[in-house]
């Protein structure tokens, strides 16, 4: 289940909420209990091998590196 992360306008306070894709534009509470609160926008930062991109190849190839930029 997803994370988000919010913060209080009244006191301040981050905090994080598992919530299914579908409520999350839903109103939250803070754990001080105010509801003046807003969603605020996460990054993802990925680091390992999985998903990464292949490294470009010495040998040239793509548009910077094989000659196709005019």
């Amino acid at each position: 289940m997803p994370r988000y992360e919010y913060r209080c306008r009244e006191c301040g306070e981050l905090f994080e909420l598992a919530r299914p894709m579908a409520e999350s534009s839903a109103p939250a509470s803070c754990p001080a209990g105010h509801s003046d609160t807003v969603k605020l926008l996460s990054t993802v930062a990925m680091t390992g091998g999985a998903g990464r991109a292949p490294a470009p190849s010495a040998a040239g190839g793509g548009c910077c590196g094989g000659g196709c930029c005019g």
